[in-house]
């Protein structure tokens, strides 16, 4: 089958998990992606063709509240026209039979156009299509409304959501599965060691609060994304922060003795896999986060934190030997159960349109 396969662009989570179902797809599928921004240049470098990779230079497809979404519509007004032109000139020369989207806007519009199969393979739906306890959320009621609200219009009417998540809640509507973290093969591949130096993940922390903490605590600590710019190691006491390299970044999780994150679910899904206890302060306004810390702290995977303090980290270096105990009863059979999921999803889904896509007297226009 052709599909076309559209991924956020901001965010690195949806490029790497975006990669490995590719790279299972391509062996039976004719694909074509369509990325924007920092996904582009990772998905690139993986899917070197120049006419398997289509860069939609785009904004932010994963605003997480109202101010960020009329700041990227009003940008997407002024950027998106000759883009937009020319992508649905090679969509629709390309003739989709089905269409998959990761948070991404452009592919999930040309599906609706086009009337063609959808399906959203992500992690955000779980907040829009699942139950969620409400002691779990108890005090971000009003969050959790607005959030469904937001998620619920990003990719409307598919013909079917796979979740990707370490966390089961009930399921609140049809047409949906929830599969095990899809990870990269460089994780899987990973011996996790126990380590003294904690890897922290920081681009959502960059006031200061934290690097502070850690600082104080004299442990080691390998740090992404708090500083710009780097092109290598700046070492400030114990701390050492790192520019990003893939590698460097698996090697040093997999030595870790627990990790530090603001409630990234990529991060905290290797983290998971690897059996690493994880202190998580989200950012006040990225629920997401804060709903992916919420679910691993009550699975005793780690410690959810509203603010970074020198008592929050003692009692996570204290508690380290009970998330331990409790991540090794995590069971995960790497990507199987995902990637058996999604073939089996997109056979199906295929089904429902076998012929080219045909675009709409209007769209010639």
């Amino acid at each position: 089958m052709r599909i076309l396969y559209g991924v956020a662009g901001e965010g690195m989570g949806h490029a790497v998990r975006s990669r490995v179902v590719v790279q299972d797809l391509v062996e039976e599928h004719d694909v074509r992606l369509v990325t924007s921004s920092h996904a582009y240049s990772y998905l690139a470098g993986h899917f070197p063709a120049a006419h398997d990779v289509w860069d939609l230079t785009a904004v932010d497809a994963e605003a997480e509240d109202w101010e960020s979404a009329v700041r990227d519509l009003t940008a997407a007004v002024s950027r998106w026209p000759k883009t937009v032109r020319e992508l649905y000139r090679l969509a629709e020369e390309f003739r989709p039979e089905i269409v998959i989207t990761d948070c991404e806007s452009f592919v999930t519009l040309f599906a609706l156009r086009h009337a063609l199969p959808l399906i959203s393979i992500d992690h955000v739906h779980a907040i829009d299509r699942c139950r969620h306890d409400p002691g779990l959320l108890r005090g971000h009621e009003g969050d959790l409304w607005l959030n469904r609200q937001m998620v619920g219009t990003k990719v409307p009417n598919a013909s079917h959501y796979v979740i990707s998540t370490f966390f089961y809640p009930v399921l609140l509507e049809p047409r949906t599965t929830l599969v095990p973290p899809i990870l990269r093969p460089e994780i899987l591949a990973a011996n996790p060691e126990r380590g003294d130096h904690l890897l922290a993940y920081l681009p959502d922390l960059g006031d200061g609060r934290l690097i502070s903490v850690l600082a104080g605590s004299g442990i080691p600590c390998r740090v992404y994304g708090a500083k710009d710019g780097l092109v290598e190691d700046l070492v400030e006491g114990t701390i050492t922060h790192r520019p990003f390299s893939e590698s460097a970044f698996v090697e040093d999780l997999r030595t870790a003795r627990g990790a530090i994150a603001g409630g990234n679910f990529t991060l905290l899904s290797e983290a998971v896999y690897l059996g690493k206890p994880t202190l998580t302060c989200p950012s006040g306004n990225h629920f997401g986060h804060l709903l992916n810390a919420l679910y691993l702290d009550r699975l005793g995977y780690g410690l959810y934190a509203q603010e970074p303090t020198e008592a929050v980290l003692a009692t996570f270096l204290t508690s380290e030997p009970a998330y331990r105990d409790a991540l090794t009863r995590y069971g995960q059979d790497g990507n199987a159960v995902s990637a058996s999921t999604i073939r089996r999803v997109v056979g199906e889904v295929g089904k429902q349109r076998r012929s080219p896509a045909r675009p709409r007297a209007s769209a010639r226009r």
